[in-house]
């Protein structure tokens, strides 16, 4: 979620979209904002064939973090693991610039994920077995990976990250103690190969599309997010909004996942107990770039949709700030 400041001014035009689309071959009048979350991501069209151009802003993320996911990106693919491509502009250059008054855009394009999205509800149990697999397999590939330059964010910087956060903002003390106890934890736990790597962390269903006529398998997008740092993390936030512990037909289809996980990883049963832990550390590390995203300046004219967005982050911030008071 980038700083609600810099999400109303670049969505209030698609200027900057426009220039820097141009660094590629398009259709004219086919550029569409399709959602702005982390980065404003747009498709468009050439020869009647889709693509998303992403744009980011040099105040939320830095050339050489884009540089290191789209190199792990090229890595997965080349070694069979299905990811949308990054796609070289018309200079031959993946990352394109723009520098404006305000700061620096990045874009990239990537080719359109083929597959449709799967719906939490109605998955079955084959899926969620071929979910997992399709995590464990990025997972193995992960354990193989040694960046030739620059080097993606590790879970030390997200602890940076948060200490920063909450130290500009006295209020948060709990957040801060909870961020105590997520560190100490962490800084327990072994960090050989088999248990941690580079992670995707971002291994939801809107981010992977199921093919159904090719070998059943998932087709995977936007690696934004990835980091090092414990698989079993990237396990955890996966399935964060599709487990309910009090439904039976939810616990199996979590085993299901794990079965399909466990086919091509190993997944001991005392990393499986840890979930709840690492699940704190992804509800801290959630509140943090919330509050970070909240303190933006002044905004002399909100959009329609600014009041909601808002409400609704002060609204789930709330939640897991709550979250933060129980035993650990």
């Amino acid at each position: 979620m980038m700083n609600l400041g810099n999400m109303v001014r670049g969505l209030a035009s698609d200027a900057v979209a426009q220039r820097l689309v141009q660094c590629w071959e398009y259709d004219e009048g086919t550029l569409a904002l399709w959602r702005a979350s982390a980065n404003f991501v747009y498709a468009f069209e050439h020869k009647q064939i889709q693509y998303f151009l992403r744009v980011s802003f040099d105040q939320e993320k830095s050339i050489e973090q884009i540089k290191a996911e789209l190199a792990f990106m090229q890595y997965l693919q080349l070694n069979g693991l299905p990811t949308v491509s990054p796609i070289y502009s018309i200079s031959g250059r993946l990352i394109e610039t723009l520098q404006t008054p305000e700061g620096t855009y990045m874009a990239v394009v990537f080719s359109a994920a083929s597959g449709i999205n799967l719906d939490a509800d109605t998955m079955t149990t084959k899926q969620m077995e071929e979910w997992g697999k399709s995590l464990a397999s990025l997972h193995f590939l992960s354990k193989t990976f040694e960046p030739v330059s620059e080097r993606r964010a590790s879970w030390l910087d997200t602890v940076q990250f948060m200490e920063n956060v909450f130290q500009k903002h006295p209020g948060e003390q709990i957040a801060l103690q909870e961020l105590g106890r997520v560190t100490n934890w962490l800084q327990s736990l072994p960090t050989n190969k088999d248990v941690f790597g580079l992670i995707h962390y971002d291994f939801q269903l809107d981010n992977i599309f199921w093919e159904e006529d090719k070998d059943h398998r998932f087709n995977i997008i936007d690696f934004d997010d990835a980091l090092y740092h414990w698989y079993a993390l990237d396990i955890v936030t996966a399935l964060d909004d599709v487990m309910d512990e009090d439904n039976p037909h939810s616990k199996l289809l979590l085993q299901s996942f794990l079965n399909g996980y466990r086919s091509k990883m190993d997944l001991d049963h005392e990393v499986v107990a840890q979930f709840p832990q690492f699940q704190r550390y992804a509800n801290l590390y959630k509140f943090a770039k919330i509050v970070k995203s909240l303190d933006y300046d002044e905004i002399k004219e909100t959009p329609s949709w600014f009041l909601g967005l808002r409400d609704k982050l002060v609204r789930v911030a709330d939640e897991l700030r709550q979250g933060f008071q129980k035993p650990w």
